[in-house]
């Protein structure tokens, strides 16, 4: 029984996961968890540095969503964004400038 807790806590964790990201709305606008991001320096500069495919794929969803929202609608329940496919295209950009700018700050104290 001790070896199946693990197991039952992961997709526990896992459903309690979905059902919140489900829950939070933005998907059905179509938009991806790193859309709804803050837009402060980093951010920008994550934006400036992902490959210009993404970067518009990532307008049209915005303004789409916004488009949506204007008008007090969703998307069809088939456009939705699924838990599953909603890839962070953006953290991997978003941990390089952070990192960049936290030993620009050290190196700036030295």
């Amino acid at each position: 029984m001790a070896s199946r807790a693990p197991v039952a806590t992961g997709r526990l964790l896992m459903g309690f996961r979905k059902w919140y990201y489900n829950m939070a709305g933005f998907n059905k606008l179509g938009l991806m968890r790193d859309d709804t991001l803050y837009e402060d320096t980093d951010v920008s500069e994550a934006l400036r540095r992902i490959p210009e495919n993404q970067y518009n794929d990532r307008v049209f969803r915005v303004k789409r969503a916004m488009d949506l929202s204007m008008k007090q609608q969703v998307l069809p329940k088939e456009q939705w964004t699924k838990f599953e496919e909603d890839v962070q295209y953006l953290s991997p950009y978003l941990k390089e400038v952070v990192q960049e700018r936290k030993e620009k700050e050290e190196w700036m104290k030295n």
